[in-house]
């Protein structure tokens, strides 16, 4: 799967943020983009990685090793 650069930089951010790191604020748009996509979902702590969304990102930092 190939994301815009934009999805692609919020999904990492998504990713570290499950993995307890500070991030970067999220743009919405591009956090909605990952939700109908599946790769995200808004909760009450905002933005969320799914685990979807952190098996691509595991997958494509693979991927680039």
């Amino acid at each position: 799967m190939t994301l815009p650069p934009g999805q692609m930089k919020a999904l990492r951010n998504l990713s570290r943020k499950r993995s307890g790191e500070d991030v970067d604020w999220i743009n919405i748009g591009d956090a909605r983009a990952l939700t109908d996509l599946g790769l995200a979902e808004r909760g009450r702590a905002g933005w969320m990685i799914t685990d979807v969304g952190f098996d691509l990102v595991q997958r494509l930092d693979q991927a680039c090793d």
